[in-house]
């Protein structure tokens, strides 16, 4: 008998997060959840005027969003996806980036002179500002949780925090303003470098994450002559490593398109169509999936990485742009 139930147990599936894709919608009012099971739009999140960045505690009980028409971290309900509270912030908000425990949330802050806000998600309150040179526009935390990486665009200037004293240690300098960022991890799961992408480069930079230092930069296959970005300064504009660190995903503004190298040689794999104007991106955590976000033709493309094939298109908010992985438990 023991033998027998024995077995019926370890035939029983594994039991499996759930996934979500968070979908903001910058040029609206609410957040759209997607489902990359199905690739349907499976809630939404109202009330959020001029949502910007978003992050998932990772007890799955928690969405984050950053309300540029408030100047607040909107707390979101998982489950019922009603705003439970609004944190106030030392300014207008832009990205956002959680720690990897959850216990913090890293706001960047564009408007002058320029911060970034921590905010203990255990107190739901804002327990320190961070200043920076010049206003942030996206803040990241490295995949080992060591730093936090602010990127100015105005600035032009990228800034590498201590999160065990959230005060700067370094910072580098470029000659366009610093956009998305991604990072390589070495074997030990250390950053090995960052990905930039930069105001005005149809391509991006790689940085040694180690010496500081560029290393190289790469540009994306040109677009057609004479033709602009939709968005001001900002012909390549989504950046990400995938999870199983073997691929790096450059979108394309000026060609609509997201392009794949290879990694760590960085060798051009091809590239995929998606709808106009792709903004921002990001991966399932088994590395089948890539969803980019067309914030000219408001919909997001869901995308099978292996076949570099668009499997769907679909339709959101307003102007999407900043997407993240949920991983709910």
């Amino acid at each position: 008998m023991r033998i027998m139930r024995l077995g019926f147990l370890l035939a029983l599936p594994l039991a499996a997060s759930t996934i979500r894709i968070i979908q903001t919608n910058s040029a609206g009012d609410s957040v759209h959840i997607i489902d990359p099971v199905t690739d349907k739009v499976v809630g939404e999140i109202t009330g959020i005027e001029v949502n910007h960045g978003a992050a998932a505690a990772p007890d799955g009980s928690r969405y984050y969003i950053s309300n540029e028409a408030e100047s607040t971290l909107d707390v979101v309900d998982a489950k019922t996806l009603k705003i439970s509270r609004n944190i106030p912030l030392s300014g207008r908000p832009n990205n956002i980036a959680a720690s990897p425990d959850g216990r913090r949330v890293y706001v960047s802050i564009i408007q002058a002179p320029g911060a970034v806000d921590v905010i203990d998600t255990a107190s739901l309150e804002r327990v320190k500002t961070i200043p920076m040179k010049y206003g942030v526009h996206n803040t990241y935390v490295t995949p080992d949780g060591r730093f936090i990486v602010a990127g100015s665009v105005v600035g032009k200037i990228l800034t590498v925090i201590d999160r065990t004293t959230e005060q700067p240690v370094w910072e580098l300098t470029f000659d366009n303003g610093v956009r998305p960022i991604t990072f390589e991890k070495n074997a030990d799961g250390s950053t090995r470098r960052m990905f930039v992408q930069l105001s005005n480069v149809h391509g991006f930079v790689a940085v040694d994450f180690a010496t500081h230092k560029e290393v190289t930069r790469v540009n994306l296959p040109a677009g057609p002559e004479g033709k602009k970005p939709d968005i001001d300064a900002t012909p390549s504009h989504g950046i990400g490593v995938s999870p199983d660190g073997k691929t790096l995903w450059v979108n394309s503004s000026l060609n609509n398109k997201v392009y794949v190298y290879s990694l760590p040689d960085l060798k051009l794999l091809g590239g995929v169509e998606v709808g106009r104007t792709p903004d921002w991106l990001t991966f399932t955590p088994d590395s089948r999936k890539v969803y980019v976000s067309n914030a000219g033709a408001n919909s997001v493309s869901a995308i099978d990485m292996k076949n570099m094939k668009e499997l769907s298109r679909i339709k959101v908010g307003q102007v999407p742009k900043r997407n993240i992985t949920a991983i709910l438990p």
